[in-house]
């Protein structure tokens, strides 16, 4: 139960990484971002990588760390690092001249969100060096003495030809074999030994003994399997780069939707064309339909329909009005809007969800942590049963290039790129994909762990009802039609901004019902409205109205308003010609039709539900029955709502929180997994877990299918590159030997690709998975 009551448990924004070290989404932004620390702090290759990182706590009481900064590079020293000559533009493009020593995995543009989001540049370079290789490797095949043999041809002889293959391999060795000799270097220096330094250890064993060979009588070089050794790393690294690059794309996604210019409308009235970066507060832009709103803000003038789908999720189009706020990046449809700029640049909903997105990216998983010492062991693993494989083989044959094959082929096939993929590759179309749903991760751990969950507590203001009063039923006397009444009622409430004139117009309008023609409007203070309709006077108003002018209620009036009464809605009076009750009209907050979906949906996955509400008993009596719910917990005062969590949590139950109020902000921090909504107020996102942009109870079922599906993703490509190496390893160091099977060290890298890319396909058939309801 430790891990359900924490009562010391606080969250800070700026403290969310749950990770010992920041997570990256390949193993090569890890690297970068390592070596650009110890350009900075020269000190740091004699420390313990994560010495320099403070620590904060979980809600599971873990202990864990964060870096000091998240933008690697504004701290980047290009002169700190040999062979680096970086001329750092506004762009950010990189000089490459010196990538031998590594930097040129690093190339290419980079926008504003951290660098190792943007993987084009790596992409780049593992494609460029494999087909520069590959060409190169042609001659090295054709002229290999092996393969002659092979394939029954003799190549042609000519002076200094012998020396193609030797020559053209060190030219592989040394372009193609670069990047992993120096990523190496940096794993070694972080003394976290990995795939890079395998992989090195095979091309360089390969390489020093086919040199060495040409000198020494009676050993073969095997410069063949080498280059094509490096030209299969190449690609797979390459292919590798390109998964991660379109499964972490929800950035790139999310800055395309800002314009890169504005229409400002200038003194004048004119407009003139400006950057974006130069709007500022209080501004007022000018946008046409089709066009995307450039910054947040508040319609000023003109009404339209905008696309939100893009921030929210939902597919359907928002009215805008005069006095509605709009949001960055979304897309005006119908008319043209005058847009008021109340934020700007980092400020704007846009800006804040792009952060969001990025440190759900960097924050690890429990998943993630058990992987990554999983990676960490098969390096030991690789070495030993190299070691092992060489001495067995000396010890049966004695020591000759088939030695050498076997310890290289295995080196190569440990190479734990699928290990080391297998979630980092979830965890960034988990986030693409949760956040083209309108659900925004701040912590990893509580989405890996919303799969478990068992309860979910609803607040009911605003989450599970709209917030606002709503006419949800009506009641006519005598020969009174429907439609007459609501005619009547919302011409007698005009244009009143009253919440219950709001209701009724509302109602009349969904009714398609035009409103009467009114005059002689007057208010009578603690009773109601009084109005002139067709000649006769007309009253609105509740029970004191009635007593007011000692009207007798008809017995189905009467009883409508019992039971109204009961359910705690509010009850309101059309009286004709201050003689006769025309109709009774019940209103009370709405409740959500997406309430009742989102329940049911619950419900069929096993999943309690529980609600609390600072209403009264009849009220939560009511809005539970109706929609189905299991637990209610009525007349709770904002300081109490965290110790009903708490309750529930007391009882085993594992617990989400789904609010939207600065009352519900301690709620959802004692909770499991708190959902904050996201048009709720600063104080709830920042005490959420998980943020939903768009306020519908039904993204919370979203939500837990996502994080189910997501953890299945995990598990079965962890159980994949496991088993992978489980089998992979004994074949490598010829355990089939006695029946004639032997891998070579390009075959291994072969099946090594093979692992990496399908684990990276089946990831990304996350992508796919069907969050929607049934119908």
């Amino acid at each position: 139960m430790s891990n359900h009551i924490d009562h010391e448990r606080t969250r800070d924004a700026s403290s969310e990484t749950n990770s010992e070290r920041p997570v990256y989404c390949c193993r090569i932004c890890q690297l970068e971002a390592d070596g650009r620390r110890r350009a900075t702090d020269p000190s740091s290759t004699t420390e313990p990588p994560h010495s320099s990182e403070h620590t904060n706590h979980d809600r599971t009481g873990e202990t864990t760390t964060e870096p000091g900064s998240t933008d690697e590079h504004a701290h980047h020293n290009p002169e700190a690092e040999p062979g680096h000559s970086h001329a750092h533009t506004g762009e950010g493009e990189h000089d490459h001249d010196a990538h031998d020593q590594g930097a040129d995995v690093h190339e290419g543009r980079h926008e504003d969100h951290a660098a190792h989001t943007d993987h084009t540049g790596h992409e780049q370079m593992f494609r460029r060096r494999f087909w520069v290789s590959l060409v190169l490797s042609v001659p090295v095949i054709f002229f290999s003495e092996f393969i002659q043999d092979v394939f029954g041809y003799t190549a042609p002889s000519f002076p200094g030809s012998v020396w193609i293959t030797p020559v053209l391999s060190v030219v592989i060795f040394a372009y193609g074999g670069v990047p992993f000799l120096s990523m190496a270097r940096t794993e070694l220096e972080n003394r976290e030994p990995g795939m890079m330094m395998l992989i090195s250890l095979a091309i360089t064993v390969a390489f020093v003994y086919s040199i060495a060979s040409l000198f020494l009588e009676g050993t073969t070089p095997f410069f063949w399997e080498l280059v094509t050794l490096i030209d299969i790393m190449l690609l797979g690294h390459w292919m590798e780069m390109r998964s991660v690059r379109q499964a972490s794309g929800a950035l790139d996604e999310l800055a395309k939707l800002m314009p890169d210019t504005a229409e400002r409308v200038t003194e004048s009235g004119d407009t003139e064309e400006v950057p974006v970066d130069e709007l500022s507060e209080d501004d007022v832009v000018l946008v046409r339909p089709g066009a995307s709103v450039p910054a947040d803000g508040e319609v000023a003038e003109g009404e339209s329909s905008v696309d939100e789908s893009m921030i929210t999720g939902e597919s359907r189009s928002v009215g805008k009005e005069p006095g509605s706020e709009v949001v960055a990046g979304t897309v005006n449809q119908d008319g043209s809007l005058r847009i008021r700029i109340t934020k700007t640049g980092e400020e704007t909903t846009l800006a804040g969800i792009m952060r969001l997105v990025d440190e759900a990216r960097q924050s690890k998983s429990r998943t993630q942590l058990l992987a990554d010492r999983a990676a960490g062991w098969l390096f030991y693993v690789a070495l030993a049963v190299a070691g092992i494989t060489a001495v067995a083989w000396i010890v049966a044959v004695g020591f000759n290039i088939g030695v050498l094959e076997r310890v290289v082929t295995v080196l190569v096939i440990a190479c734990p790129h699928a290990l080391g993929l297998a979630v980092p590759l979830v965890v960034a179309i988990n986030t693409s994909t949760a956040a083209q749903n309108g659900m925004l991760i701040r912590d990893r751990i509580a989405m890996e762990e919303s799969r478990n969950l068992d309860t979910v507590m609803f607040d009911k203001t605003g989450t599970l009802t709209k917030g606002e009063q709503g006419v949800v039923d009506v009641e006519t006397a005598g020969d009174w039609s429907e439609e007459r009444v609501f005619e009547i009622a919302a011409g007698v409430e005009g244009d009143s901004e009253h919440m219950i004139a709001r209701a009724i117009r509302d109602a009349a309008e969904e009714r398609e019902v035009q409103r009467a023609s009114v005059s002689n409007f007057e208010n009578l203070r603690g009773l109601g409205v009084r109005a002139t309709v067709d000649g006769k006077t007309v009253h609105l108003g509740g029970p004191n109205l009635i007593e007011k002018l000692g009207i007798e209620r008809p017995d189905d009036i009467a009883a409508f308003a019992e039971e109204a009464g009961s359910n705690a809605q509010t009850i309101i009076y059309l009286v004709h010609d201050e003689s006769e009750i025309a109709a009774a009209f019940a209103l009370a907050d709405v409740i959500r039709e997406e309430s009742r979906q989102a329940i049911e949906a619950l419900h069929g996955m096993g999943i309690e539900v529980a609600m609390l509400t600072g209403d009264s008993e009849d009220v939560a009596r009511a809005v539970s029955e109706e929609l189905g719910i299991d637990q209610y917990f009525a007349e709770v005062l904002p300081e109490e709502k965290d110790t009903k969590v708490e309750r529930l949590q007391s009882e085993g139950k594992f617990v989400a929180m789904v609010g939207d109020g600065v009352n519900d902000a301690p709620a959802l921090t004692r909770a499991d997994v708190g959902i904050a909504i996201g048009s709720g107020t600063d104080v709830a996102i920042e005490s959420g877990d998980i943020i939903l942009v768009d306020n519908n109870p039904v993204d919370v079922v979203r939500l837990i299918r996502l994080s189910k599906a997501s953890y299945r993703k995990m598990q079965e490509n962890l159980v994949w590159a496991t088993g992978y190496n489980v089998f992979a390893l004994p074949l490598a160091a010829g355990i089939l030997a006695p029946i004639g099977i032997l891998l070579s060290p390009a075959i291994g890298a072969v099946f090594m690709s093979l692992s990496t890319i399908i684990v990276a396909i089946n990831a990304r058939r996350l992508g796919n998975v069907d969050l929607s309801l049934p119908a």
